[in-house]
């Protein structure tokens, strides 16, 4: 006669009661408590809009609470649906491991890469990552978004896998440094070749970044009583070193934009003349990308292309 051996750990009194639970709701439920928005939480997993709503109205029903209300125009979350947002991640990182998706295979993989990060980031940064992707997933595709400044919905929404960001700007989600940029000052050609960094701050007009927050520079020149006086301001911070070059004034720029454009028009670049720290630039990955395998791959793609020996 068989005897069954004893069971290691007791029986799950929970088992019988999820063995009721349709498990296929927690993807769905997760993507609409992330967008807060029918329409887009639908197309996110390839469900249409009514299914959508269904699903809803079955968790709802499950959970006994109303999980998001309407609010405005928009989708609020109820407390119960903001607290069950880290465990339903958690619980579908597991699961993707459980079932054991063949691993990122960057010689097959047909995926599109998307990474965002401003105009001037891409201009440095940009040909460097499309080649290097191009050459190590030669079937992937190469997206770059670009952004003036980062909205929340940039780090999560429309695939994105990674935001490049400036340390000027503050992320909703862990960050780790990537690459520092040297700040520099940058001046027409034409200036008198026997002026001083200062002296080029001091008697020629700015060129600036039109922002909420002044770079750090700029508070260094106020600390030491630095006068200057601001010329034009312009919304994208890739614009200025252009205006620069072409008509005149002076700027405090980053070292790797200003060496860039350098290449293609002329332009004077001189150390800045007071000490200050280099401006970081860190990545942000999408929290709800849960592929470990891609994403170390993409973090060794990132840190080569943001090298500086990368560009040349």
């Amino acid at each position: 006669m068989w005897v069954n051996p004893p069971p290691d750990h007791p029986a799950d009194p929970d088992l019988p009661r999820l063995a009721s639970v349709n498990l296929n709701l927690l993807v769905p439920l997760l993507a609409l408590l992330e967008e807060r928005s029918v329409t887009r939480a639908a197309a996110r997993v390839g469900m249409t809009q009514p299914a959508m709503s269904h699903a809803l109205g079955r968790m709802r029903r499950l959970l006994g609470d109303e999980l998001v209300v309407r609010q405005g125009s928009g989708l609020v979350l109820t407390p119960r649906g903001l607290e069950l947002i880290a465990p339903l991640r958690e619980v579908l990182r597991q699961t993707a491991r459980v079932v054991d998706f063949p691993g990122f295979d960057p010689a097959r993989d047909p995926r599109t890469v998307t990474v965002a990060m401003t105009s001037s980031t891409a201009f440095v940064v940009g040909p460097a990552l499309t080649r290097l992707i191009a050459q190590r997933a030669p079937h992937a595709t190469v997206r770059l978004r670009t952004f003036v400044e980062p909205r929340p919905a940039d780090f999560t929404d429309d695939g994105v896998d990674v935001v490049l960001l400036s340390e000027a700007f503050a992320a909703p989600y862990p960050r780790e440094r990537i690459y520092e940029n040297r700040w520099v000052v940058i001046a027409h050609p034409d200036t008198d070749p026997d002026a001083s960094a200062l002296e080029l701050l001091t008697t020629l007009p700015h060129v600036t970044y039109d922002a909420r927050q002044r770079v750090v520079p700029y508070a260094a020149l106020d600390a030491a009583a630095v006068p200057y006086r601001i010329g034009t301001l312009v919304s994208d911070f890739l614009l200025v070193p252009h205006l620069v070059a072409r008509a005149g004034g002076v700027a405090v720029h980053t070292l790797r934009v200003a060496s860039a454009l350098a290449a293609h028009t002329p332009l004077r670049i001189e150390e800045f003349p007071l000490p200050v720290p280099p401006l970081g630039i860190d990545a942000v990955w999408n929290p709800r990308l849960a592929d470990p395998e891609f994403i170390g791959w993409l973090r060794e793609i990132l840190v080569a292309a943001t090298s500086f020996d990368a560009r040349r």
